[in-house]
Parts: structure tokens; C-alpha cells; sequence
């Protein structure tokens, strides 16, 4: 099947103290993932800084007896026992069928966002700080981060070769692709949306994209649902060439060489 070309829409021109943490992780489907526990359930968690809310899987929860889609519990991750912490109960097969192993929930922003979280990619490594209690971490280049949605952004700029537009994109280690653009800015002609859009089997091609100073050419990609505030997401895939420090609580990004 001939790879669907992404081309944009016209109308896109127009928390309680603790310990640092840290644990080992893996570098799999294009994702983060790494031990954790949500309400006693211990698995393999997706540690996704572009999720608003964290998420227990449906079927995990109901095995636990865990009905309602509100839930409060304790979670533990990375050392660290974080009590009486807010998640939702969600059916993510659509985003975890293409796993060989079974993905527990999803760690997301709204745990992560009062810590300074350090990840690297190999060795697959998250480090989980309190402000005062970050060591040093450097040298690195710092991006200024802002919140949309429950979730940081960073400024990116992305081609289809005729038409090209910056904006601010979520920084995500959960999402697996480089780079997406929102359906309402973009289209992949000869392509379902669906096929692209997040768990979909399918990549189209973006002509190029720029992101802390680097410049990536024809780079896997695809939709992210229309009408969020983001103008797209820069995925675990792009991010893996650097180690970061997501500095949540002075809104910055730091990004040092791999290895």
C-alpha cells in the first residue's frame, strides 16, 4: 500500500512531598513504559507526559472489582508513594492492542506535573525529583514549556513542502510517532483518518518538521483528534534523541545528548 502523503487543511493557515525515584523502563511500540501500581495493581504502565488525567485499564480495573470510572487510590511509581492521587478507569485497547505484553494503565500529566522528571532512552531510565531535591543536569539546551489542556507544550514548526506553520505542540513520551498534527490543520489524502489518527496501524509522511533546533525530514506521522487546544504533539520517536529533564515546576524542558 503506497504511504499516504500529510498535507494541512487551508483552514490551518488562516503534590504532597516525597523522595526522588527511579526506576528502569523500556523503549517500546514508540512509548515509555515501566513498573508502576495504581490501587494495589501492579503492571507495566505507559508514563505518557502528554495524558492529562492518569488511567487504569478497564479490564484490569474490573478484575479488581473496580467499577465506577472515578476512582481515588495510591499509586506508586519510580520509588516514589504518591496516597490519595485522582485516576479514571478507561478501556485503552484501541491504544495498547499492538503491546505483546498487557499495559496496565497510563501515568500521565496530572501525577508527573508537580516533580522534575528526568528520562532517558538508553539505558531506559525515569527519575522522579522534588523541586529542591533535582540533582544537576547538564549541559543542556531549555525550551520554555507551556500549559494547554492539562499539559506542557513546546513551539515546533512542520511542512508538507508548500504550506508550513509553527505552534505549540504537546511534548509527549507516551505518544509513537514523531511528530502529529491536529485533523483540523491537516489531511492525509488516500488515507482513512482513523487509520492515522492515535492506535491506528497506519503512518502518513510529513516533509519536515523543526524542534529545538533540529531539523527532521519526510518523518512518520499522523492526525491527532480535532478541536485540541495543541497544534499537534511531538512523540517518544523524535524525543529519543535527547535525555530530558521535564523541569514541570519552572515550565521548562531540557534537553541534553543521548548516552
Amino acid at each position: 500500500m503506497k504511504p499516504a502523503a500529510l498535507v494541512f487543511a487551508l483552514a490551518a493557515l488562516a503534590p504532597a512531598a516525597a523522595r526522588a525515584g527511579e526506576t528502569a523502563c523500556w523503549f517500546e511500540q514508540g512509548v515509555i513504559v515501566a513498573p508502576a501500581s495504581i490501587a494495589g495493581l501492579a503492571g507495566d504502565y505507559i508514563i505518557d507526559t502528554g495524558a492529562p488525567v492518569t488511567q487504569l485499564h478497564e479490564t484490569k480495573a474490573q478484575a479488581a472489582g473496580l467499577t465506577e470510572t472515578a476512582q481515588v487510590g495510591e499509586v506508586r511509581l519510580a520509588g516514589l508513594t504518591l496516597a490519595g492521587r485522582r485516576f479514571s478507569v478507561v478501556d485503552l485497547d484501541s491504544r495498547t492492542w499492538a503491546f505483546p505484553t498487557p499495559i496496565a494503565g497510563v501515568i500521565g500529566a496530572d501525577l508527573l506535573s508537580g516533580y522534575v522528571v528526568d528520562v532517558s532512552f538508553a539505558p531506559c531510565r525515569v527519575a522522579i525529583h522534588p523541586l529542591r531535591r533535582a540533582p544537576r543536569f547538564g549541559p543542556a539546551q531549555a525550551l520554555p514549556l507551556k500549559t494547554l489542556g492539562g499539559v506542557a507544550t513546546a513551539r515546533a514548526a512542520v511542512s508538507d513542502g508548500p504550506t508550513a506553520f509553527s505552534g505549540d505542540f504537546v511534548v509527549a513520551t507516551g505518544a509513537d510517532a514523531p511528530v502529529r498534527i491536529g485533523q483540523d490543520r491537516a489531511s492525509a489524502p488516500g488515507a482513512k483518518p482513523a487509520d492515522i489518527l492515535p492506535g491506528g496501524e497506519r503512518r502518513a509522511t510529513l516533509r519536515a518538521a523543526s524542534f529545538a533546533g533540529l531539523l527532521l525530514e519526510n518523518l512518520p506521522s499522523g492526525l491527532t483528534p480535532p478541536a485540541a487546544p495543541s497544534a499537534g504533539v511531538i512523540g517518544a520517536p523524535l524525543l529519543a534523541r535527547w535525555r530530558l529533564r521535564f523541569d514541570f515546576p519552572h515550565r521548562r524542558l531540557l534537553l541534553a545528548p543521548a548516552g
